[in-house]
């Protein structure tokens, strides 16, 4: 873990061409103090990692025995009483997610980092009824962002 905050790393030559990286960072940093602290949470350290589907297969095959690539996968470390976080987004499968939804690629990764951030809030996704709940949050949010 690094030290108390946000952290981002992004790996810019996956984003399009005059692309606002000052804005987006401000924005990620944003929405994640808003669902936390709306959520009731504490900010520990969040590191996020926008990374290629090759990244994330690693990650997914290293710490989850998963031999595939996936939007994001969070892990959350016990932080006391703050959430202490490492989340990893491939910007490849958020595109492909983009145009199959046809959400638009800002809608769609900022719906990841909300969607990341409910798991570390206690929100599941494994069952049909717990995907349509966090759906929903994840909707309510964009919508008081502003992103949607």
């Amino acid at each position: 873990m690094n030290k108390p905050g946000i952290s981002l790393k992004i790996t810019r030559n996956l984003f399009p061409d005059k692309f606002d990286f000052p804005s987006f960072r401000r924005g990620v940093k944003d929405v994640i103090t808003y669902v936390l602290f709306h959520e009731k949470e504490t900010i520990g350290a969040v590191n996020v990692l926008f990374c290629n589907d090759g990244k994330i297969i690693g990650y997914n095959k290293k710490y989850l025995n998963h031999d595939y690539e996936t939007d994001i996968i969070t892990f959350r470390y016990d932080g006391g009483d703050s959430v202490e976080s490492d989340i990893i987004i491939s910007v490849e499968t958020v595109k492909r997610n983009s145009l199959l939804y046809k959400s638009g690629f800002i809608n769609e990764l900022y719906r990841v980092v909300i969607h990341g951030i409910l798991h570390l809030c206690g929100y599941e996704d494994g069952t049909a009824r717990q995907r349509t709940a966090m759906r929903k949050k994840e909707n309510y949010y964009l919508k008081i962002l502003g992103i949607n």
